[in-house]
This record gives C-alpha cells, structure tokens and sequence, in this order.
C-alpha cells in the first residue's frame, strides 16, 4: 500500500492507512500538527489513534523546532529482543514456572528494585558509560534532583500498561518454532517527569499563544527551553535504552541458567517515542516519532501485535516519504476505559488461549480486541519495511 494525503493541511501529511478510518479526534490533531508554521510534513503509520497532546503514529519533521508532546510522557520507550538458539521442544509443557521466575527477576507495574542495579554484576551487559551516565543526572532540571534514588531503583523494570516481556516462537520459514526474548519499556516515572515539566514549559511560551492545540507548543532552536529540553531529552532516552539493556540481559541470564545449552543471537533495540536530528529534501529536521520506529535502508525494529496475537521483526525499506519509519504496533482501536466496558476477564481468557499470562480485570484493558489487527497493519505498510520473522508469544508478562 502506498499513502494518501490528509486534506486541509498546509504541510504535507501523508498517510499509511484509510484516511477515513482515522478517528475524527486524531484526523483533528494531525490536521493541527500540518497547520504548525515549523512543520516541513507529517507521516501517519497504519496504527494512528487519539494520543495525549499529540497523535500516536505520527512522525512529524519540524525546521529549527520541536513540540515535547509530539515525542510523548514516555521518553524513549520502545522495544528489545533477541533470537535464541532454543526450540520450542526445549521448553517445558507447563510454562507457569518460567513466568514466575520473570516475574521474580524483573520488577514490574510499579515496582521498583530495593538497590540500584549494579552493571558490573549483570553479566552480558553493556559496562561502558554508566558513571557518565549517571554523572548526567546533575544536569537535569532541578526540581527532578530529589528523584534521582527512584531514577536508580527503576532502572531495570518494566512498569505497567502496554510494557509486557515475552518468551516468543518464530512462526514459519527455516527456524520455525526457535525461541525468542522480546521487551517493550521505556523511561519509566523519570522519563515522565521530565516530559510534563518541559510541556508545561512551552505551553507558556508567548510563540505558542495562537496555536489551534496548546498541546503541540513548541521549543525554538537557539533558546534556553530547547537546550534544556534537549539535555534532558538525551539523557531520557539514554535511560530508557539501558532500562531495556539491563532487563534484556536479567532475562537472558535467567533463561540461560534453565537452558545451559542456550546461545544468542545479537539482540535488536529500538525506540518509537523519541527524537532524532535528520536530513530530508535538503533541510535538515528535528524529526520526532510518537509510536514510530525508525525504518531507514536495512534497519531492524520490531512491530508487536498484543498480549495475545503475533509480532513482527522487521528490516526498514528507508522510504524518505515517510521520514524512513514504520509503525511501532497494533495500535489502539479503543481506550482502555471502553475496553473495561466492553470485554471481560472471560473475554480475556478466551482471546490469549494457549499464552501463559495474567487473565485478570487488571489487565483487561490489554485484551487483544482493543487493539487493531496486526496483520493488516502490517499490510497497510508494506512499503516502510519487510518481513524478517513472525513471532507468537507462548509467555507474556504484564505489569
């Protein structure tokens, strides 16, 4: 499928799905996004819905500017996996025990860790960086300094709503039924923090009075509120990235003390709310992506479906129209406040049947049905990447 163009717009906001499927509110916002004098276009993946302040699925290219909500609350979240050199034979029949042992390794909804992860004791992970890393934290706004000891026990969890972990099956192909670790979290309460307080920032911005959205006001190139903001978006994303890291290698090495046979493949990471300096129709942009993942030429990312349906692993075609990206997901078709009305903890048993995972009301507004079909999103942008492995969960961990 190529893309079609949102009427009504003065930059171009080109669109990965029927235009007229978009939800009036969010076809209101990206209308919004287009009419911003610092916009040099939009790309709207296939799984746009309704999003706080700003659309989710959009990529929006901005000159010389960029709007904090367009990037969201949760600074770098995005997704981790890794292929193993297991098969589902390998695993046990009764998967309750291999949730548990997660679930116990890895904190998760609003847990945090009773001590600070300590890198040199996580084997696999990255050691380089992290006393600059956290050297930084100094650096950050002010009134976030009284939060740097939640900052620390957080790293390293999964915290709650769409951020799951899973255990996963290649589907297909020549490695049909090989065993993949997969992740989706982010910045965590610090990422949060830091987000509202630089909205609320360039909210009051006299250049941000007249906007249609007081939501999409921007920061301005070569002002204290975009340095500041850029400072602690970099150090935001940073966190988020090792937040996956230290989890990523806390899962591996769980599973290889049950599987000593184990090998790994080099793991995959990306982001899909984030910021990135680029350079498209000769003009470089600050190009954000609220629930996009980055697809230049041969880039790999990772599309996940829900808590009971497949995802994707994916190599990016580097299509420039839509600012070299791809959708980050499923994408929402209703709230969760409507799909606690609508469906069941009945429901939610039958619709991930064969997954070992909560079937509670507290993760009813999670439920596959809530959320578009994977497999025609994953048809709508055909275009935007190719198809490396689909993958169905056998364990999904939520918080």
């Amino acid at each position: 499928m190529g893309f079609s163009l949102l009427a009504g717009t003065r930059a171009p906001v080109r669109v990965w799905t029927d235009p007229y499927a978009i939800e009036p509110q969010a076809a209101k916002q990206l209308r919004n996004i287009g009419a911003l004098p610092w916009v040099q276009g939009v790309a709207v993946m296939p799984d746009v819905h309704f999003g706080k302040g700003a659309t989710v699925g959009s990529v929006i290219a901005m000159r010389q500017a960029v709007s904090p909500a367009a990037v969201g609350v949760d600074i770098g979240c995005g997704m981790s996996a890794v292929r193993t050199s297991l098969t589902a034979a390998d695993l046990p029949d009764d998967l309750a025990g291999l949730r548990r042992a997660i679930e116990d390794a890895i904190p998760v909804g609003f847990a945090q860790r009773d001590e600070p992860v300590n890198p040199r004791r996580v084997r696999g992970l990255e050691q380089r960086g992290w006393d600059d890393f956290w050297r930084r934290f100094t650096d950050l706004d002010r009134r976030v300094a009284q939060l740097e000891t939640r900052a620390r026990r957080q790293l390293g969890t999964l915290g709650g709503g769409n951020h799951f972990i899973e255990v996963c099956l290649e589907q297909g192909g020549v490695d049909d039924g090989r065993v993949w670790l997969m992740l989706h979290s982010g910045s965590r309460n610090i990422g949060k923090e830091l987000a509202e307080r630089h909205i609320a920032v360039a909210r009051r911005l006299p250049h941000n009075a007249d906007l249609p959205d007081r939501d999409l006001a921007v920061f301005l190139a070569g002002t204290p509120e975009m340095d500041a903001y850029r400072r602690d978006l970099w150090w935001a994303q940073e966190y988020a990235r090792r937040n996956r890291a230290v989890m990523l290698a806390v899962l591996m090495n769980l599973v290889r003390d049950r599987f000593p046979q184990v090998g790994y493949d080099e793991p995959i990471s990306c982001h899909h709310n984030y910021v990135s300096e680029e350079h498209y129709e000769g003009v470089d942009v600050l190009v954000t992506r609220k629930g996009a993942i980055r697809a230049g030429r041969g880039d790999l990312g990772i599309i996940p479906g829900s808590m009971g349906t497949g995802s994707y692993i994916v190599r990016g075609t580097g299509h420039e129209w839509a600012y070299c990206s791809a959708s980050h997901g499923a994408g929402r078709r209703m709230s969760r406040a409507q799909a606690k009305r609508t469906y069941s903890t009945e429901d939610l048993a039958a619709q991930t049947s064969g997954v070992q995972c909560r079937k509670d009301a507290g993760v009813v507004d999670e439920i596959p049905g809530a959320y578009k079909d994977i497999n025609e999103v994953m048809a709508q942008q055909q275009d935007l990447v190719e198809v490396v492995a689909y993958l169905k969960q056998v364990v999904c961990v939520k918080g």
